[in-house]
């Protein structure tokens, strides 16, 4: 993923960006939606399906009160700067907050994209990946 992450910027001419100068509201939206990615990627891997089937699965697992178990559930494996960017996103102030989730599930979600957002610009999708296969487990099992 590192080599991956190389191009991408390499080919679009990305400047280098200290990954601390990002607010939690932009790491949150790039981990909504690379951890959407993953969600929807294993569906669709699992057997073509209609798109209204593979949309109501994932939406069971990308809702606010689902990355907020997740992230429950992950607390104890997180490293010390893995913690800082959970608490990072779960204390922002949002702008906005979803509709049907209580605000301790969404502050909790936002810090648990701002933390998939810090892994992705930092080219660690492996270790992305294993929190997100252990969460799951933890939570109820994969999709």
């Amino acid at each position: 993923m590192e080599e991956s992450m190389t191009y991408l910027r390499e080919s679009f001419a990305l400047p280098e960006v200290d990954i601390r100068t990002y607010s939690p509201a932009t790491l949150a939206y790039i981990g909504d939606a690379i951890y959407d990615l993953i969600i929807r990627t294993i569906l669709v891997e699992r057997g073509n399906r209609s798109a209204n089937s593979l949309h109501k699965e994932a939406s069971a697992y990308v809702k606010a009160s689902a990355q907020s178990a997740l992230a429950d559930a992950l607390m104890d494996e997180l490293s010390e700067e893995e913690q800082q960017y959970f608490r990072r996103g779960r204390n922002a102030h949002p702008a906005s907050m979803a509709k049907n989730a209580s605000m301790h599930d969404y502050r909790r979600a936002t810090g648990f994209e701002a933390l998939m957002g810090y892994l992705y610009l930092t080219g660690q999708m492996t270790r992305m990946i294993d929190l997100i296969r252990l969460g799951l487990e933890r939570t109820g099992g994969t999709p």
